[in-house]
Protein backbone atom coordinates (compact mmCIF):
# COMPACT_ATOMS: atom_id res chain seq x y z
CA UNK A 1 0.00 0.00 0.00
CA UNK A 2 2.81 2.11 0.70
CA UNK A 3 3.67 2.04 -3.15
CA UNK A 4 0.84 3.87 -4.02
CA UNK A 5 1.37 6.50 -1.24
CA UNK A 6 -1.83 5.04 1.02
CA UNK A 7 -1.57 5.69 4.63
CA UNK A 8 -0.45 2.51 6.58
CA UNK A 9 -3.25 -0.18 8.32
CA UNK A 10 -2.84 -0.34 12.11
CA UNK A 11 -3.12 -4.32 13.04
CA UNK A 12 -3.99 -4.79 16.95
CA UNK A 13 -3.66 -8.34 18.22
CA UNK A 14 -3.46 -9.76 21.82
CA UNK A 15 -0.55 -12.21 20.94
CA UNK A 16 2.29 -12.15 17.78
CA UNK A 17 4.27 -14.62 17.37
CA UNK A 18 7.41 -12.76 15.97
CA UNK A 19 10.55 -14.74 17.32
CA UNK A 20 10.88 -18.51 18.18
CA UNK A 21 12.69 -16.86 21.51
CA UNK A 22 10.11 -14.39 22.12
CA UNK A 23 7.30 -15.70 23.77
CA UNK A 24 4.65 -13.58 23.29
CA UNK A 25 1.75 -16.16 22.01
CA UNK A 26 -0.18 -18.49 22.82
CA UNK A 27 -0.79 -20.87 19.98
CA UNK A 28 -2.69 -20.52 16.45
CA UNK A 29 -4.15 -16.85 16.94
CA UNK A 30 -0.82 -15.56 18.12
CA UNK A 31 0.80 -17.36 15.16
CA UNK A 32 -1.57 -16.47 12.45
CA UNK A 33 -1.06 -12.87 13.24
CA UNK A 34 2.93 -13.28 12.88
CA UNK A 35 2.34 -14.92 9.70
CA UNK A 36 -0.04 -12.21 8.81
CA UNK A 37 2.55 -9.46 9.36
CA UNK A 38 5.64 -11.57 7.79
CA UNK A 39 3.31 -12.14 4.36
CA UNK A 40 2.20 -8.57 4.75
CA UNK A 41 5.97 -7.64 4.84
CA UNK A 42 6.65 -9.74 1.71
CA UNK A 43 4.13 -7.48 -0.15
CA UNK A 44 5.35 -4.10 0.71
CA UNK A 45 1.90 -3.09 2.69
CA UNK A 46 2.38 0.13 4.72
CA UNK A 47 1.24 -1.47 7.99
CA UNK A 48 2.31 -1.52 11.61
CA UNK A 49 0.85 -3.50 14.69
CA UNK A 50 0.54 -3.17 18.28
CA UNK A 51 0.21 -6.14 20.88
CA UNK A 52 1.26 -6.20 24.67
CA UNK A 53 5.07 -7.04 25.73
CA UNK A 54 4.09 -10.01 27.53
CA UNK A 55 7.49 -10.24 29.82
CA UNK A 56 6.40 -13.43 31.46
CA UNK A 57 4.73 -14.85 28.17
CA UNK A 58 1.82 -17.67 28.09
CA UNK A 59 3.76 -20.32 30.17
CA UNK A 60 6.31 -22.64 30.18
CA UNK A 61 4.50 -26.42 30.44
CA UNK A 62 5.87 -28.95 32.34
CA UNK A 63 4.23 -32.88 33.20
CA UNK A 64 4.47 -34.29 36.56
CA UNK A 65 4.62 -38.10 37.13
CA UNK A 66 1.18 -38.66 36.79
CA UNK A 67 0.47 -36.40 33.47
CA UNK A 68 -0.93 -33.14 35.25
CA UNK A 69 -0.14 -30.21 33.83
CA UNK A 70 2.00 -27.40 36.10
CA UNK A 71 2.98 -23.94 34.31
CA UNK A 72 5.65 -21.23 35.19
CA UNK A 73 6.73 -18.13 33.66
CA UNK A 74 8.90 -17.70 30.31
CA UNK A 75 11.35 -14.74 30.69
CA UNK A 76 12.94 -13.49 27.83
CA UNK A 77 15.56 -11.15 27.01
CA UNK A 78 13.46 -7.79 25.83
CA UNK A 79 16.95 -5.51 24.77
CA UNK A 80 17.72 -8.70 22.27
CA UNK A 81 14.55 -8.28 19.82
CA UNK A 82 13.30 -5.12 20.85
CA UNK A 83 14.00 -1.59 21.43
CA UNK A 84 12.85 1.16 23.69
CA UNK A 85 11.08 3.87 22.17
CA UNK A 86 11.62 7.37 23.27
CA UNK A 87 7.59 8.21 23.89
CA UNK A 88 5.49 7.72 26.81
CA UNK A 89 1.57 8.04 27.20
CA UNK A 90 -1.48 7.56 29.69
CA UNK A 91 -4.26 5.49 29.72
CA UNK A 92 -7.16 5.73 33.12
CA UNK A 93 -7.43 2.92 34.75
CA UNK A 94 -10.35 3.08 38.40
CA UNK A 95 -9.31 6.93 38.60
CA UNK A 96 -5.34 6.10 37.92
CA UNK A 97 -3.33 7.48 35.32
CA UNK A 98 -1.03 4.60 34.21
CA UNK A 99 1.88 5.43 32.08
CA UNK A 100 3.05 3.20 29.18
CA UNK A 101 5.83 2.93 26.99
CA UNK A 102 6.27 1.04 23.87
CA UNK A 103 9.61 -1.32 22.32
CA UNK A 104 9.64 -1.75 18.85
CA UNK A 105 10.52 -5.01 16.36
CA UNK A 106 10.93 -5.11 13.13
CA UNK A 107 9.28 -7.60 10.29
CA UNK A 108 11.29 -8.00 7.56
CA UNK A 109 10.16 -9.62 4.05
CA UNK A 110 11.88 -11.10 1.75
CA UNK A 111 12.16 -7.39 -0.27
CA UNK A 112 12.93 -6.28 2.71
CA UNK A 113 10.28 -3.83 3.55
CA UNK A 114 9.84 -3.52 6.98
CA UNK A 115 6.55 -3.66 9.30
CA UNK A 116 7.33 -2.19 13.38
CA UNK A 117 5.58 -4.14 15.46
CA UNK A 118 4.64 -2.22 19.08
CA UNK A 119 4.87 -4.06 22.08
CA UNK A 120 3.46 -1.82 24.87
CA UNK A 121 4.67 -2.11 28.61
CA UNK A 122 3.27 -0.65 31.82
CA UNK A 123 6.84 -1.71 33.81
CA UNK A 124 7.65 1.65 34.78
CA UNK A 125 8.21 3.20 38.27
CA UNK A 126 5.68 5.68 37.65
CA UNK A 127 2.96 3.06 37.81
CA UNK A 128 1.53 1.01 41.14
CA UNK A 129 2.76 -2.09 41.77
CA UNK A 130 0.22 -4.46 40.23
CA UNK A 131 -0.54 -1.66 37.52
CA UNK A 132 3.26 -3.12 36.71
CA UNK A 133 1.93 -6.28 36.13
CA UNK A 134 -0.54 -6.06 33.40
CA UNK A 135 2.06 -6.43 30.28
CA UNK A 136 3.59 -9.32 32.31
CA UNK A 137 1.78 -12.60 31.35
CA UNK A 138 -1.07 -13.75 27.94
CA UNK A 139 -4.07 -14.73 29.63
CA UNK A 140 -3.37 -14.52 32.77
CA UNK A 141 -4.98 -13.23 36.07
CA UNK A 142 -8.65 -13.05 36.12
CA UNK A 143 -11.38 -11.39 34.50
CA UNK A 144 -10.64 -7.95 35.86
CA UNK A 145 -7.06 -8.45 35.21
CA UNK A 146 -8.44 -9.34 31.34
CA UNK A 147 -9.73 -6.39 31.26
CA UNK A 148 -7.13 -3.94 32.02
CA UNK A 149 -4.86 -5.64 29.65
CA UNK A 150 -7.64 -4.64 26.99
CA UNK A 151 -7.90 -0.91 28.08
CA UNK A 152 -4.11 -0.81 28.05
CA UNK A 153 -3.99 -2.84 24.06
CA UNK A 154 -7.15 -0.44 22.76
CA UNK A 155 -7.26 3.18 24.42
CA UNK A 156 -3.27 2.38 25.05
CA UNK A 157 -2.51 1.50 21.41
CA UNK A 158 -4.29 4.36 19.35
CA UNK A 159 -2.70 7.00 21.97
CA UNK A 160 1.14 5.15 21.81
CA UNK A 161 -0.01 5.05 17.81
CA UNK A 162 -0.54 9.09 18.41
CA UNK A 163 2.32 9.45 20.08
CA UNK A 164 4.50 8.53 17.69
CA UNK A 165 2.66 10.25 14.86
CA UNK A 166 0.75 8.34 13.05
CA UNK A 167 -2.18 10.41 12.74
CA UNK A 168 -3.23 9.07 9.37
CA UNK A 169 -3.83 5.90 9.55
CA UNK A 170 -6.64 4.53 7.14
CA UNK A 171 -7.47 0.96 8.84
CA UNK A 172 -7.71 -0.62 12.26
CA UNK A 173 -7.52 -4.21 11.82
CA UNK A 174 -8.51 -5.99 15.01
CA UNK A 175 -7.59 -9.74 15.28
CA UNK A 176 -10.22 -11.09 17.94
CA UNK A 177 -12.68 -8.80 20.14
CA UNK A 178 -9.66 -8.38 22.31
CA UNK A 179 -8.45 -4.94 20.95
CA UNK A 180 -12.12 -3.92 20.71
CA UNK A 181 -11.52 -0.92 23.13
CA UNK A 182 -9.78 1.00 20.85
CA UNK A 183 -12.81 1.65 19.05
CA UNK A 184 -13.94 3.50 22.28
CA UNK A 185 -10.77 5.47 21.66
CA UNK A 186 -11.60 6.72 17.81
CA UNK A 187 -14.85 7.72 18.73
CA UNK A 188 -13.62 10.20 21.29
CA UNK A 189 -10.93 11.30 19.19
CA UNK A 190 -14.09 11.84 16.62
CA UNK A 191 -16.30 13.76 18.99
CA UNK A 192 -13.10 15.99 20.09
CA UNK A 193 -12.16 16.47 16.80
CA UNK A 194 -16.13 17.87 16.17
CA UNK A 195 -15.95 20.31 19.90
CA UNK A 196 -17.73 17.60 21.68
CA UNK A 197 -17.27 16.35 24.97
CA UNK A 198 -19.06 12.99 23.93
CA UNK A 199 -19.52 10.80 20.98
CA UNK A 200 -22.66 10.41 18.94
CA UNK A 201 -24.16 8.86 15.94
CA UNK A 202 -22.38 10.67 13.21
CA UNK A 203 -18.80 9.64 15.27
CA UNK A 204 -20.21 6.04 15.04
CA UNK A 205 -20.01 5.86 11.68
CA UNK A 206 -16.96 7.88 11.21
CA UNK A 207 -15.17 5.36 13.22
CA UNK A 208 -16.80 2.41 11.37
CA UNK A 209 -15.66 3.53 8.34
CA UNK A 210 -11.90 3.31 9.56
CA UNK A 211 -12.35 -0.34 11.53
CA UNK A 212 -11.72 -4.12 10.43
CA UNK A 213 -12.75 -6.74 12.75
CA UNK A 214 -11.63 -10.42 12.20
CA UNK A 215 -13.34 -13.28 14.32
CA UNK A 216 -11.61 -16.46 15.21
CA UNK A 217 -13.87 -18.73 17.19
CA UNK A 218 -17.58 -19.60 17.63
CA UNK A 219 -16.30 -21.20 20.92
CA UNK A 220 -18.07 -19.01 23.30
CA UNK A 221 -15.30 -18.89 25.92
CA UNK A 222 -13.16 -17.10 23.10
CA UNK A 223 -15.39 -14.46 23.18
CA UNK A 224 -14.69 -12.09 25.99
CA UNK A 225 -17.89 -10.23 28.33
CA UNK A 226 -17.75 -8.45 31.09
CA UNK A 227 -20.46 -6.71 33.76
CA UNK A 228 -21.74 -3.29 33.22
CA UNK A 229 -20.53 -2.16 36.55
CA UNK A 230 -16.68 -4.10 36.40
CA UNK A 231 -16.89 -1.92 32.92
CA UNK A 232 -17.89 1.66 34.52
CA UNK A 233 -15.61 0.94 37.63
CA UNK A 234 -12.76 0.23 35.27
CA UNK A 235 -13.23 2.78 32.78
CA UNK A 236 -14.31 5.23 35.45
CA UNK A 237 -17.20 6.34 32.75
CA UNK A 238 -21.18 6.13 32.89
CA UNK A 239 -21.31 7.02 29.34
CA UNK A 240 -21.04 4.16 27.96
CA UNK A 241 -23.84 2.07 27.97
CA UNK A 242 -25.96 5.28 27.03
CA UNK A 243 -25.35 4.16 23.32
CA UNK A 244 -26.88 0.87 22.66
CA UNK A 245 -26.16 0.61 19.26
CA UNK A 246 -22.75 0.61 20.31
CA UNK A 247 -21.61 -0.62 23.84
CA UNK A 248 -24.93 -2.81 25.40
CA UNK A 249 -25.29 -6.27 25.09
CA UNK A 250 -27.62 -8.07 27.34
CA UNK A 251 -26.46 -5.94 30.47
CA UNK A 252 -22.56 -6.17 29.89
CA UNK A 253 -19.88 -5.50 27.74
CA UNK A 254 -19.45 -7.75 24.95
CA UNK A 255 -16.11 -7.26 22.78
CA UNK A 256 -17.15 -9.35 19.87
CA UNK A 257 -20.49 -7.18 19.63
CA UNK A 258 -18.38 -3.75 20.58
CA UNK A 259 -16.12 -4.73 17.45
CA UNK A 260 -19.21 -5.83 15.09
CA UNK A 261 -21.06 -2.93 15.91
CA UNK A 262 -17.58 -0.62 15.15
CA UNK A 263 -16.64 -2.08 12.23
CA UNK A 264 -17.45 -1.57 8.24
CA UNK A 265 -16.22 -5.03 6.94
CA UNK A 266 -16.02 -8.21 9.65
CA UNK A 267 -14.69 -11.76 8.78
CA UNK A 268 -14.47 -15.27 10.05
CA UNK A 269 -11.10 -17.57 9.10
CA UNK A 270 -12.80 -20.25 6.82
CA UNK A 271 -15.61 -20.63 4.29
CA UNK A 272 -17.55 -22.77 6.95
CA UNK A 273 -16.59 -20.14 10.10
CA UNK A 274 -18.37 -17.34 8.14
CA UNK A 275 -21.57 -19.61 8.09
CA UNK A 276 -20.56 -20.52 11.76
CA UNK A 277 -20.25 -16.68 12.37
CA UNK A 278 -23.63 -15.50 10.65
CA UNK A 279 -25.88 -17.96 12.60
CA UNK A 280 -24.03 -17.06 16.08
CA UNK A 281 -23.39 -13.77 15.64
CA UNK A 282 -26.03 -11.74 13.40
CA UNK A 283 -29.11 -10.94 15.50
CA UNK A 284 -32.57 -11.47 13.67
CA UNK A 285 -34.61 -9.50 16.28
CA UNK A 286 -32.51 -6.05 16.19
CA UNK A 287 -31.48 -4.02 13.22
CA UNK A 288 -27.79 -4.12 12.87
CA UNK A 289 -25.25 -2.62 10.20
CA UNK A 290 -22.85 -5.38 9.58
CA UNK A 291 -22.33 -8.61 7.78
CA UNK A 292 -19.98 -11.57 8.09
CA UNK A 293 -17.72 -12.42 5.27
CA UNK A 294 -14.82 -15.12 5.12
CA UNK A 295 -11.21 -14.68 4.08
CA UNK A 296 -9.87 -18.25 4.84
CA UNK A 297 -6.52 -18.35 6.79
CA UNK A 298 -3.35 -19.26 6.00
CA UNK A 299 0.37 -20.03 6.85
CA UNK A 300 3.47 -17.81 6.21
CA UNK A 301 5.21 -20.30 3.44
CA UNK A 302 8.60 -18.97 4.14
CA UNK A 303 8.29 -19.30 7.74
CA UNK A 304 6.60 -22.85 8.09
CA UNK A 305 8.36 -24.66 4.84
CA UNK A 306 11.43 -26.90 6.71
CA UNK A 307 15.01 -26.68 5.32
CA UNK A 308 14.48 -29.86 3.68
CA UNK A 309 11.49 -28.70 1.42
CA UNK A 310 12.89 -25.07 1.34
CA UNK A 311 15.96 -26.26 -0.12
CA UNK A 312 13.98 -28.23 -2.65
CA UNK A 313 11.59 -25.81 -4.16
CA UNK A 314 14.69 -23.43 -4.27
CA UNK A 315 15.99 -25.84 -6.71
CA UNK A 316 13.14 -26.22 -8.74
CA UNK A 317 10.80 -23.24 -8.34
CA UNK A 318 12.62 -20.72 -7.46
CA UNK A 319 10.73 -17.81 -6.42
CA UNK A 320 8.54 -19.38 -4.60
CA UNK A 321 8.60 -17.43 -1.44
CA UNK A 322 8.04 -14.11 -3.12
CA UNK A 323 5.18 -15.99 -5.57
CA UNK A 324 3.41 -18.82 -3.62
CA UNK A 325 1.08 -19.84 -6.15
CA UNK A 326 4.02 -20.79 -8.16
CA UNK A 327 4.15 -24.02 -5.75
CA UNK A 328 1.58 -25.75 -7.86
CA UNK A 329 4.71 -27.02 -9.93
CA UNK A 330 5.39 -29.34 -7.54
CA UNK A 331 4.01 -31.92 -9.51
CA UNK A 332 7.01 -31.34 -11.89
CA UNK A 333 9.65 -32.15 -9.27
CA UNK A 334 10.56 -36.21 -8.94
CA UNK A 335 8.78 -38.26 -6.65
CA UNK A 336 11.92 -39.47 -5.31
CA UNK A 337 12.89 -35.76 -4.13
CA UNK A 338 9.92 -35.17 -2.47
CA UNK A 339 10.38 -38.14 -0.27
CA UNK A 340 14.02 -37.58 0.55
CA UNK A 341 12.94 -34.22 1.41
CA UNK A 342 10.21 -35.37 4.00
CA UNK A 343 12.62 -38.70 5.01
CA UNK A 344 15.01 -35.98 6.03
CA UNK A 345 12.45 -33.64 7.86
CA UNK A 346 11.16 -36.83 9.64
CA UNK A 347 14.37 -37.97 10.88
CA UNK A 348 15.21 -34.98 12.39
CA UNK A 349 11.48 -34.81 14.13
CA UNK A 350 12.57 -38.74 15.04
CA UNK A 351 15.90 -37.46 17.22
CA UNK A 352 13.92 -34.61 18.62
CA UNK A 353 11.25 -36.92 20.07
CA UNK A 354 14.15 -39.79 20.98
CA UNK A 355 15.99 -36.53 22.63
CA UNK A 356 13.44 -35.69 24.75
CA UNK A 357 11.15 -38.69 25.88
CA UNK A 358 13.91 -41.63 25.41
CA UNK A 359 10.32 -43.57 23.32
CA UNK A 360 13.17 -45.29 20.71
CA UNK A 361 10.81 -43.81 17.78
CA UNK A 362 12.36 -44.71 14.76
CA UNK A 363 11.67 -43.48 10.52
CA UNK A 364 10.37 -46.11 8.97
CA UNK A 365 6.84 -46.75 11.35
CA UNK A 366 4.16 -44.97 10.08
CA UNK A 367 4.09 -41.53 12.28
CA UNK A 368 0.77 -39.81 13.24
CA UNK A 369 0.48 -36.02 14.99
CA UNK A 370 -1.60 -34.66 16.51
CA UNK A 371 -0.21 -31.14 18.10
CA UNK A 372 -3.23 -29.00 19.50
CA UNK A 373 -4.22 -26.32 21.99
CA UNK A 374 -5.47 -28.73 24.53
CA UNK A 375 -9.03 -28.32 25.52
CA UNK A 376 -12.42 -30.24 25.05
CA UNK A 377 -13.47 -29.66 21.65
CA UNK A 378 -10.20 -30.40 20.18
CA UNK A 379 -10.97 -33.93 20.99
CA UNK A 380 -7.13 -35.00 21.38
CA UNK A 381 -8.49 -38.13 23.01
CA UNK A 382 -10.45 -39.66 19.98
CA UNK A 383 -8.16 -41.44 18.49
CA UNK A 384 -7.20 -43.71 22.05
CA UNK A 385 -11.22 -43.74 22.79
CA UNK A 386 -10.67 -47.87 21.99
CA UNK A 387 -7.17 -48.99 22.97
CA UNK A 388 -8.04 -52.53 22.06
CA UNK A 389 -8.91 -51.58 18.47
CA UNK A 390 -5.77 -49.23 17.97
CA UNK A 391 -3.89 -51.80 19.08
CA UNK A 392 -5.26 -54.66 17.32
CA UNK A 393 -5.29 -52.85 13.65
CA UNK A 394 -2.26 -51.76 14.36
CA UNK A 395 -1.43 -54.95 14.42
CA UNK A 396 -3.12 -56.12 11.34
CA UNK A 397 -1.80 -53.30 9.32
CA UNK A 398 1.38 -51.93 10.39
CA UNK A 399 2.83 -50.20 13.61
CA UNK A 400 2.01 -47.19 14.33
CA UNK A 401 4.06 -43.97 15.90
CA UNK A 402 1.74 -41.27 17.63
CA UNK A 403 2.89 -37.74 18.64
CA UNK A 404 0.67 -35.71 20.79
CA UNK A 405 1.88 -32.19 22.00
CA UNK A 406 0.05 -29.18 22.85
CA UNK A 407 -0.83 -26.91 26.22
CA UNK A 408 -4.07 -26.89 28.23
CA UNK A 409 -4.68 -22.60 29.51
CA UNK A 410 -4.33 -22.95 33.57
CA UNK A 411 -7.96 -22.36 34.13
CA UNK A 412 -9.25 -25.27 31.51
CA UNK A 413 -9.18 -28.76 34.02
CA UNK A 414 -10.77 -30.51 31.66
CA UNK A 415 -7.53 -29.97 29.06
CA UNK A 416 -5.36 -30.65 31.39
CA UNK A 417 -7.45 -34.48 31.71
CA UNK A 418 -7.49 -34.95 27.82
CA UNK A 419 -3.65 -34.45 28.61
CA UNK A 420 -3.09 -36.90 31.89
CA UNK A 421 -5.28 -39.17 30.24
CA UNK A 422 -3.28 -39.24 27.43
CA UNK A 423 -0.51 -39.68 29.31
CA UNK A 424 -1.97 -42.93 31.14
CA UNK A 425 -2.97 -44.89 28.09
CA UNK A 426 0.31 -44.33 26.22
CA UNK A 427 2.01 -47.22 27.81
CA UNK A 428 -0.84 -49.86 27.52
CA UNK A 429 -0.84 -50.55 23.64
CA UNK A 430 3.04 -51.08 23.32
CA UNK A 431 4.63 -52.22 21.28
CA UNK A 432 2.16 -51.84 18.43
CA UNK A 433 1.43 -48.42 18.94
CA UNK A 434 3.96 -45.96 20.24
CA UNK A 435 2.88 -42.46 21.99
CA UNK A 436 4.65 -39.77 23.12
CA UNK A 437 3.26 -36.12 24.64
CA UNK A 438 6.23 -33.63 24.01
CA UNK A 439 5.79 -30.44 26.63
CA UNK A 440 6.37 -27.21 25.75
CA UNK A 441 4.80 -26.97 22.42
CA UNK A 442 5.97 -23.88 20.76
CA UNK A 443 6.91 -22.51 17.43
CA UNK A 444 9.90 -24.57 16.95
CA UNK A 445 8.52 -27.87 18.35
CA UNK A 446 5.46 -26.77 15.37
CA UNK A 447 8.28 -26.78 12.64
CA UNK A 448 9.69 -30.13 14.00
CA UNK A 449 5.91 -31.86 14.05
CA UNK A 450 4.14 -30.59 11.15
CA UNK A 451 7.08 -31.23 9.23
CA UNK A 452 7.89 -34.88 10.08
CA UNK A 453 4.93 -36.82 10.59
CA UNK A 454 3.27 -38.94 7.97
CA UNK A 455 0.06 -38.00 8.22
CA UNK A 456 -1.83 -34.50 10.25
CA UNK A 457 -4.26 -35.93 12.55
CA UNK A 458 -7.30 -33.33 13.64
CA UNK A 459 -10.36 -34.23 14.79
CA UNK A 460 -12.25 -31.22 16.35
CA UNK A 461 -16.13 -31.89 17.39
CA UNK A 462 -18.07 -29.54 14.45
CA UNK A 463 -18.32 -26.73 13.96
CA UNK A 464 -16.58 -25.40 16.39
CA UNK A 465 -13.20 -25.87 14.24
CA UNK A 466 -12.69 -22.36 12.70
CA UNK A 467 -9.68 -23.05 10.55
CA UNK A 468 -6.98 -24.97 12.04
CA UNK A 469 -3.84 -23.52 9.99
CA UNK A 470 -1.35 -26.64 11.46
CA UNK A 471 -2.95 -28.69 8.80
CA UNK A 472 -1.94 -26.14 5.91
CA UNK A 473 1.60 -26.00 7.25
CA UNK A 474 1.51 -30.05 7.05
CA UNK A 475 0.42 -29.69 3.65
CA UNK A 476 3.18 -27.31 2.66
CA UNK A 477 5.78 -30.07 3.73
CA UNK A 478 4.08 -32.66 1.94
CA UNK A 479 2.26 -34.03 4.89
CA UNK A 480 -1.84 -35.11 3.90
CA UNK A 481 -4.20 -34.42 6.64
CA UNK A 482 -7.01 -36.82 8.07
CA UNK A 483 -9.57 -34.36 9.78
CA UNK A 484 -12.55 -33.73 11.00
CA UNK A 485 -14.57 -32.21 8.16
CA UNK A 486 -14.77 -28.77 9.54
CA UNK A 487 -12.46 -24.92 9.52
CA UNK A 488 -10.15 -24.94 6.39
CA UNK A 489 -10.16 -29.12 5.85
CA UNK A 490 -14.07 -28.56 3.96
CA UNK A 491 -12.04 -26.36 1.52
CA UNK A 492 -8.77 -28.22 1.57
CA UNK A 493 -9.92 -31.88 1.55
CA UNK A 494 -9.78 -33.95 -1.97
CA UNK A 495 -10.08 -37.51 -0.82
CA UNK A 496 -7.62 -40.38 -1.61
CA UNK A 497 -5.44 -36.89 -3.22
CA UNK A 498 -4.85 -33.95 -0.68
CA UNK A 499 -5.71 -36.35 2.30
CA UNK A 500 -8.83 -37.88 3.85
CA UNK A 501 -11.77 -37.16 5.54
CA UNK A 502 -13.23 -38.39 8.88
CA UNK A 503 -16.70 -39.08 8.05
CA UNK A 504 -18.48 -35.98 6.25
CA UNK A 505 -19.82 -32.23 6.66
CA UNK A 506 -23.87 -32.95 6.97
CA UNK A 507 -25.05 -31.72 10.56
CA UNK A 508 -25.96 -33.52 13.36
CA UNK A 509 -28.25 -34.17 16.25
CA UNK A 510 -26.38 -36.46 18.51
CA UNK A 511 -25.12 -35.61 21.44
CA UNK A 512 -21.32 -35.10 22.19
CA UNK A 513 -20.61 -38.37 23.26
CA UNK A 514 -22.85 -40.17 20.46
CA UNK A 515 -20.81 -37.60 17.77
CA UNK A 516 -17.31 -38.92 19.51
CA UNK A 517 -18.21 -42.27 19.24
CA UNK A 518 -19.57 -42.11 15.89
CA UNK A 519 -16.33 -39.99 14.88
CA UNK A 520 -14.00 -42.49 16.46
CA UNK A 521 -15.33 -45.52 14.66
CA UNK A 522 -14.81 -43.67 11.29
CA UNK A 523 -11.10 -42.92 12.33
CA UNK A 524 -10.19 -46.18 12.90
CA UNK A 525 -12.00 -47.49 9.61
CA UNK A 526 -9.98 -44.97 7.77
CA UNK A 527 -6.68 -45.96 8.93
CA UNK A 528 -7.09 -49.60 8.97
CA UNK A 529 -8.74 -49.89 5.56
CA UNK A 530 -7.16 -46.86 3.38
CA UNK A 531 -4.54 -45.09 5.47
CA UNK A 532 -1.93 -47.19 6.99
CA UNK A 533 -2.22 -49.66 4.07
CA UNK A 534 -1.46 -47.10 1.86
CA UNK A 535 1.46 -45.42 3.37
CA UNK A 536 3.33 -49.67 3.84
CA UNK A 537 2.36 -50.89 0.73
CA UNK A 538 1.67 -48.50 -1.83
CA UNK A 539 4.55 -45.89 -1.90
CA UNK A 540 4.03 -44.37 -5.85
CA UNK A 541 0.32 -43.66 -4.68
CA UNK A 542 1.19 -42.56 -1.36
CA UNK A 543 4.02 -40.17 -3.03
CA UNK A 544 1.33 -38.48 -5.58
CA UNK A 545 -0.71 -37.62 -2.45
CA UNK A 546 2.36 -35.89 -0.84
CA UNK A 547 3.15 -34.18 -3.94
CA UNK A 548 -0.55 -33.61 -4.48
CA UNK A 549 -1.02 -32.09 -1.09
CA UNK A 550 1.54 -29.37 -2.04
CA UNK A 551 0.74 -28.71 -5.15
CA UNK A 552 -3.01 -27.86 -4.32
CA UNK A 553 -3.04 -26.38 -0.97
CA UNK A 554 0.28 -24.65 -0.45
CA UNK A 555 -0.59 -22.23 -3.33
CA UNK A 556 -3.96 -21.37 -1.72
CA UNK A 557 -3.46 -21.90 2.29
CA UNK A 558 -0.93 -19.28 2.85
CA UNK A 559 -1.03 -15.87 4.21
CA UNK A 560 0.13 -13.99 1.11
CA UNK A 561 -3.51 -14.85 -0.39
CA UNK A 562 -5.24 -14.09 2.32
CA UNK A 563 -3.56 -10.69 3.42
CA UNK A 564 -4.15 -9.66 -0.79
CA UNK A 565 -7.91 -10.39 0.05
CA UNK A 566 -8.07 -8.39 3.10
CA UNK A 567 -6.33 -5.75 1.12
CA UNK A 568 -9.09 -6.31 -1.59
CA UNK A 569 -12.15 -5.88 0.75
CA UNK A 570 -11.01 -4.32 3.07
CA UNK A 571 -8.31 -2.06 3.62
CA UNK A 572 -8.63 -0.39 -0.07
CA UNK A 573 -12.91 -0.85 0.30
Amino acid sequence: MNKINRPAVAYFSMEIALHPDMPTYSGGLGMLAGDTLRAAADLGISMIAVTLLHRQGYFSQSLDASGWQHEGPIPWNIERYCHELPIRTDVTIEGRHMQLRAWKYEVTGCGRHVIPVLLLDTDLEENSDWDRTLTNNLYGGDSHYRLCQEVVLGVGGVRVLRALGYNDVARFHMNEGHAALLGLELLDESAKSAGRSTFNTEDVQTVRRNCIFTTHTPVSAGHDRFPIDQVQRTLGRSDLFDNHEVFCCAGELNMTYLALNLSHYVNGVAKKHGEVSRKMLVPRDIDHHYTIDHITNGGHLGTWATPSFANLFDRFLPGWREDNASLRGVLSIPAAEVWKAHQAAKQNLIDEINVRTQASFDIKTFTLGFARRATAYKRANLLLHDTIRLRNLAEQTGRVQIVFAGKAHPHDKQGKQLIQEIMRLKDTILPEVKIVYLENYDWDLARFITSGVDVWLNTPQPPLEASGTSGMKAALNGVPSLSILDGWWIEGCIEDVTGWAIGDAKSSDMGEADCSARDGNLLYEKLQNVVIPLYYEQRDAWLRIMSHTIALNAPYFNTQRMIQQYVLKAYYE
